[in-house]
């Protein structure tokens, strides 16, 4: 028997006037979710245990695990595993599956803030090393100014690099 007809088997085993549009999820049995569109795992009655297979990142919607309680959802990617398991201790739970077209929003959106903030970090040294650049060439160019107003009567000081003496 295959886990796929086992799954159907299990999920189709909700009576049809449990909760319609649903799939009862019997206490202590888990289901492997493998969404080829994106979609909403919605939690209509009990708790369920999600773990999202990784990679995942640092911010509470990458995590790999949830706990949702009824009223609960969570985005499932395409392609992503997603095995639920019904953690209700007073029976079975009830979940459904909205699928997600491309003109609907995420419900979790992810930001990648790196690809801003590098860029600035970089914009703002330039800027920095662009106003003393400025600054030197400015102090250079009035010199050379003061120097041509005076006839070139007097060497400019020489600035002593090292050690004073």
């Amino acid at each position: 028997m295959n886990e796929r007809s086992a799954a159907s088997r299990l999920l189709a085993s909700a009576p049809a006037t449990a909760l319609p549009g649903t799939w009862k999820l019997v206490r202590g049995r888990a289901v492997t979710l493998r969404p080829v569109t994106d979609g909403i795992l919605r939690i209509a009655h009990g708790r369920v245990w999600a773990t999202v297979e990784g990679p995942h990142g640092h911010t509470p919607c990458d995590s790999g695990d949830h706990v949702l309680q009824a009223g609960r959802s969570m985005v499932v990617r395409a392609g992503q595993h997603v095995v639920i398991e019904a953690w209700n201790a007073s029976g079975a739970s009830y979940f459904a599956w909205d699928p997600v077209f491309a003109t609907a929003g995420a419900a979790c959106v992810r930001l990648n803030q790196a690809i801003v903030l590098q860029p600035l970090a970089d914009l703002r040294m330039a800027l920095g090393l662009a106003g003393r650049a400025l600054g030197q060439l400015a102090t250079g160019l009035g010199q050379l100014a003061w120097h041509g107003l005076r006839g070139g009567q007097r060497a400019l000081p020489r600035r002593r690099h090292g050690l004073a003496g």
